[in-house]
């Protein structure tokens, strides 16, 4: 593993344990050379999952594209990124255990919104503006009456 403050690749594990998720491991790092600490996250590998997007072109199943999702609808929202991470975790788990080797983009982009429902009503709202496309604050308001009346 290299070192991401000297690039060296010369680091040692000094602590190795079970990650919050219980599906990962954590493990502390040591460089030999600069003497930094960092943390890496150890998972295991995936059967490759395709997404079929809405044009109905198929792409890899990329992780960095539902968390910049799901990142920008919990921008500037009071919600600590260790929730925000356990909801990509979560997400990415429904997804893997569907056991299915394609997957439409809108199943995530459901998936997503009921988790988002449950940890912030705005960072839902956000998300569902852009994934639904709202065409006019008439779609918007409709959104916000459904969440409202339950």
């Amino acid at each position: 593993m290299k070192c991401p403050y000297c690039s060296q690749d010369n680091t040692r594990v000094i602590d190795s344990r079970p990650a919050d998720d219980n599906c990962s491991i954590r493990r502390r790092r040591l460089c030999d050379l600069c003497g930094k600490r960092f943390t890496t996250y150890e998972k295991i590998e995936t059967i490759p999952i395709i997404v079929i997007k809405k044009d109905n072109n198929r792409e890899s199943y990329d992780r960095t594209k539902l968390e910049g999702g799901i990142l920008r609808a919990c921008h500037k929202r009071p919600i600590a990124l260790k929730e925000i991470n356990g909801v990509i975790d979560s997400v990415e788990g429904e997804v893997f255990n569907r056991e299915e080797r394609e997957i439409e983009s809108k199943v995530i982009g459901e998936i997503v919104m009921e988790k988002l429902k449950d940890l912030d009503s705005v960072a839902y709202v956000r998300f569902a503006s852009v994934y639904r496309e709202f065409k006019d604050v008439n779609t918007f308001m409709d959104e916000l009456k459904k969440m409202l009346d339950k």
